[in-house]
This record gives structure tokens, C-alpha cells and sequence, in this order.
């Protein structure tokens, strides 16, 4: 038995050893040909830093909700674009001041998001996950429709929070609207690790994570804390929006590909540590912007995920995931 782990794990390290090696020819030979500069690649660095970073708040608010419930939330991109539109909507709209605007948005999106799961989860929460997570689905194409009819298919964006010129770092470049991206995601991580970490509340929602049954016997409400992961998880994923319409056009159709990056970005950190979900969210930043640098454009994506299966093929659980045998549902 150990000499077939052993020869497994060989052949593990092998596979992803060869593949790197080739991954690192590929890369060498292009910038031999192109002759980028270290500016250049730089460049590239601290723009997917500031893609990776909104990357990171949508995987945030899956390993958040994913935690407490067990479901899969693939509803989560459409609360970035809601929180875009909505801060758009009230400051050109309504006229309100930027940051006033940019709050009532956040907070119109969390009320939304907890109007989720009281409507849509709550009900069938002693449902199976695979049907939640349908249930999910259906909610992201409803609210694509609803924003379709409100918005239209036009692009907009909203006013940089802070001016000036851009700073330059050993000859690249970071806007103000990268810096707001970057310098948000950490501040969300700092405080979601002071409430899980030194608040009741965040120990309750650990308790519901651990063991739900355990948990409300010693008088912790799982529904309830079903019911706040959902309404955090939406308040973070309009915080994603607020920051990045700024630096983007945010469309009606923006949240699926926005979701899609965010669960890959959560499941490479485990899908149940928040720093796993934030690394992960750079990782795939990083990877997209340095592979459609150095290739063609639609090559980035698919090195970003080839990079994952290789995590996923040599550490299953994520990064930071632990190896779990089962997890209870609602």
C-alpha cells in the first residue's frame, strides 16, 4: 500500500514537473522573441493584481456562503453587477454624491441578497444542495433579465473615487482606480478575519460551518446564520462592483463570467479559507493578465486554468483546503 501511494506521488509530481518545465520553455522562448522589459512585465503584474483582487471578493463571498450552508452560490457575480449599477444609477441617476451613492448601493444589495435566501433558500432548505444550487442558477438568469429591462445592454461606469496622476513604480504604471481595487480586497480580508476571529458572531457562523446539528443545541440558529452569510456575501460581492466600475464598463451580463472566475479562484484556495480564496483570486489575476501578455488574448484564460487542474491534480483540496469526508447541508 505505501509503495503505490508512493509511486502515485512520484507520478503526481512528475506530471506537474514536466508540465511546468514546459510552461516556463513556452514563456522563455516568447519573451526571447519579444524582448519585454522589465517594466513591461511588471505592467502586467500589478494589472492582475487589480483584476485578481475583484477575482478575490467574488470568491470571498462563495467561501463565505459555502461555509455556513454548504451551497455553492452561483448567483454571486450578479451581486457585482447590482452593486455597479445600482452606485451608477444613484450618483448619475439621482445625482447623489459618489461615496453616499457607492454606500446605498452596497447596503440596497445585501438587503437583496437576504431577500435571496429568505425567498428562494429558505423554503426548500431541506432540500438536497444540488437543488439549492439550481435554485441559485435560476435567481442569476432572473436578475440578468431584470437588469436587462432596467438597464439595457448599454455599458457604464462610475467617476474614479480619487484623482491624480497615476503613480509609477520602476517604470510601470497603477492607477487610482487599481490602487481603490487592490486597497478595498485587503481591507475586506482584515475585517472578515477580525469577525471570524474575534467576534460571537463569526464564531457562530465557524459553529454552523463546523457542525449545524452541535450548533443548535447550544442555541446558535443555523437558519439565521444562513440568512447573515448570504446577506455578507452580497454586501462583498457590491463592494466588487462599487470598486471596479471605475476602472470597467459594467454591463447587464457581466456577472456570469464574474462568477465563473470566482468560484475557480475559490476552489484553488480550498473553498473554505478566505486567505485560500484572496490567493486564489491573485493567483488567476496574475496568471490571465501575464498569459494574455505573453500570448495571444484568448490564450491567458486557458493557462490560468490548466494551472489550476494542475493544483487541483496534485492537492485536491485546494491550497489551503483540508481533506474532508463529508459536510452536513441546511
Amino acid at each position: 500500500m505505501q509503495s503505490t501511494r508512493r509511486t502515485k506521488k512520484i507520478f503526481n509530481t512528475a506530471v506537474v514537473a514536466l508540465v511546468g518545465i514546459a510552461l516556463l520553455w513556452y514563456f522563455v522562448k516568447i519573451y526571447q522573441g519579444r524582448n519585454f522589459t522589465p517594466s513591461i512585465i511588471l505592467q502586467f503584474v500589478l494589472s492582475g493584481l487589480s483584476t485578481g483582487s475583484i477575482y478575490a471578493l467574488v470568491a470571498l463571498g462563495f467561501v463565505v456562503i459555502h461555509n455556513v450552508t454548504g451551497i455553492i452560490n452561483l448567483a454571486q457575480g450578479e451581486f457585482v453587477m447590482l452593486g455597479g449599477m445600482i452606485a451608477i444609477e444613484l450618483h448619475k441617476g439621482a445625482h447623489l454624491p459618489l461615496l453616499v451613492a457607492a454606500v446605498l448601493s452596497v447596503l440596497a444589495v445585501t438587503l437583496i441578497g437576504a431577500l435571496m435566501e429568505r425567498l428562494t433558500i429558505h423554503p426548500a432548505r431541506h432540500s438536497p444542495i444540488v437543488t439549492l444550487v439550481i435554485i441559485t442558477i435560476g435567481f442569476a438568469f432572473a436578475t440578468k433579465g431584470i437588469a436587462l429591462l432596467i438597464w439595457g445592454t448599454d455599458p457604464y461606469s462610475l467617476p474614479a473615487f480619487s484623482k491624480g496622476p497615476p503613480l509609477d513604480i520602476f517604470g510601470a504604471t497603477i492607477t487610482h482606480k487599481q490602487l481603490w481595487i487592490v486597497g478595498v480586497t485587503a481591507v475586506i480580508l482584515v475585517g472578515l478575519y477580525f469577525l471570524f476571529e474575534r467576534t460571537l458572531l463569526g464564531k457562530a457562523l465557524r459553529a454552523c460551518a463546523v457542525n449545524r446539528t452541535a450548533a443548535r443545541l447550544m442555541g446558535i440558529s443555523p437558519e439565521r446564520m444562513s440568512l447573515f452569510s448570504f446577506a455578507l456575501s452580497a454586501g462583498l460581492g457590491a463592494v466588487g462592483g462599487v470598486v471596479f466600475a471605475p476602472a470597467t464598463y459594467i454591463t447587464y451580463d457581466m456577472g456570469a463570467p464574474l462568477s465563473v472566475w470566482g468560484f475557480v479562484a475559490a476552489i484553488m484556495g480550498g473553498l473554505v479559507s478566505s486567505p485560500g480564496a484572496v490567493i486564489g483570486g491573485l493567483i488567476m489575476g496574475l496568471l490571465g493578465s501575464l498569459g494574455k501578455g505573453f500570448t495571444v488574448a484568448g490564450l491567458g484564460d486557458a493557462i490560468a486554468l490548466l494551472v489550476l487542474f494542475l493544483i487541483l491534480f496534485f492537492r485536491p483540496s485546494g491550497i489551503f483546503g483540508a481533506r474532508e469526508t463529508g459536510r452536513e447541508g441546511l
